[in-house]
């Protein structure tokens, strides 16, 4: 009993949350060794199909005879389809000047790091866990890497998009709903204090994040609503509304209760971010940003600092949602808080812009079309 009060007194928590992240960095190295291998693999082939390409000349019909010979010949191995190896030369032509150098077979798959760099992308690279990520795309399974490269055509997104998928564990479905909907130009957009709140390495993680505006396109009204409308509508789609916000949020209630000094208060939105072990208060305004709105949210975030958080939490963070917003008057207003606010719009179904309501071809297309029994 000495014992175990001796390592509780030396934080028995942190040590736990420590020897268990050390466990699951290694069960993804083994899974990331295998993938590696496996688009190292794709590389080569792609590289031997495009140069016979180029030699020979040879169309669709080759392709065919190969892969009817890889599926004899090797029942075992999957993904030597027509269209999959179709993929493998794209992949191949994607990732080839840039990405490889003579004699060094090992570069392959790196993305162009120095174009990335002057195009300031080290805030990215800042927020990936400490483990080896010198090569992204071998660490992103190979339907994301296709859907990447036949999506995103500008490489500073992609990169963006590797290094989202990577961190948060995103899905491909989740991959391709966020590609519809720009996330990259949507995250980091929104005014905050952040960089003066809280240090670089957070700050980054927390910016990366969130995003402006937040679409809610599963509310529509028809007659007139105010906040309480749009709460209800969201914990009633309190499904689609986790997706919106983000990889690792649970929802922890609307009008969520607190009582300071003997007076009771109230929440619109609590949520609590798992990856980051921080909670989340959201106020929810159907107007216009105002500067007043701030202080509020700074009291309340205090509060859920002081009565909700436990050891190992990290700083609660303030999300202020409006119809509209003067991001200068914003900032200004964040200026001198001292807890950490951002403040976003968002818009309902009845606003969404057009080309957002456009569909794209869904995850389970493009996994038909890679799929080994087409």
């Amino acid at each position: 009993m000495a014992e175990i009060a001796h390592i509780e007194q030396f934080d028995y928590l942190r040590l736990l949350t420590q020897v268990k992240r050390r466990v699951q960095i290694a069960q993804q190295r083994a899974v990331y060794s295998a993938n590696d291998e496996m688009l190292r693999m794709y590389w080569d082939v792609g590289r031997l199909l495009s140069e016979a390409q180029s030699q020979i000349g040879w169309g669709s019909g080759a392709l065919k005879r190969l892969s009817a010979d890889m599926r004899n010949d090797y029942p075992e191995i999957k993904g030597f389809s027509v269209r999959n190896c179709q993929c493998m030369i794209q992949f191949y032509n994607e990732y080839n000047e840039e990405l490889t150098q003579p004699k060094d077979s090992k570069l392959i798959a790196q993305l162009p790091i120095a174009q990335l760099e002057k195009q300031n992308t080290q805030s990215a690279i800042a927020q990936l866990p400490r483990y080896n990520f010198s090569l992204p795309v071998t660490h992103l399974p190979w339907t994301h890497n296709i859907i990447l490269i036949q999506r995103v055509k500008d490489i500073k997104a992609r990169y963006w998009y590797m290094i989202q998928s990577i961190t948060n564990h995103w899905t491909q479905d989740f991959l391709v709903d966020a590609i519809k909907q720009d996330y990259y130009k949507q995250h980091g957009a929104l005014a905050n204090n952040f960089d003066l709140a809280l240090p670089q390495s957070e700050a980054e993680e927390v910016k990366a994040m969130l995003k402006d505006p937040y679409l809610f396109d599963m509310l529509t009204f028809k007659d007139k609503f105010d906040e309480r409308d749009i709460e209800l509508g969201l914990v009633k789609e309190v499904e689609k509304f986790l997706l919106e916000m983000g990889t690792g949020f649970a929802f922890m209630g609307r009008q969520y209760h607190l009582e300071v000094s003997g007076d009771d208060y109230y929440i619109d939105l609590l949520m609590y971010n798992t990856f980051m072990h921080r909670y989340m208060v959201i106020e929810l305004k159907n107007t216009e940003f105002i500067p007043e709105y701030i202080g509020k949210l700074n009291f309340y975030c205090s509060a859920v600092d002081d009565i909700l958080c436990r050891e190992g939490d990290s700083k609660t963070i303030g999300l202020l949602l409006c119809r509209t917003k003067d991001k200068i008057k914003a900032e200004y207003a964040l200026r001198d808080i001292s807890k950490p606010i951002g403040v976003s719009d968002y818009e309902l179904g009845n606003a969404l812009p057009a080309d957002l309501r456009s569909s794209l071809p869904s995850v389970e297309d493009i996994e038909r079309d890679l799929s080994e029994d087409k």
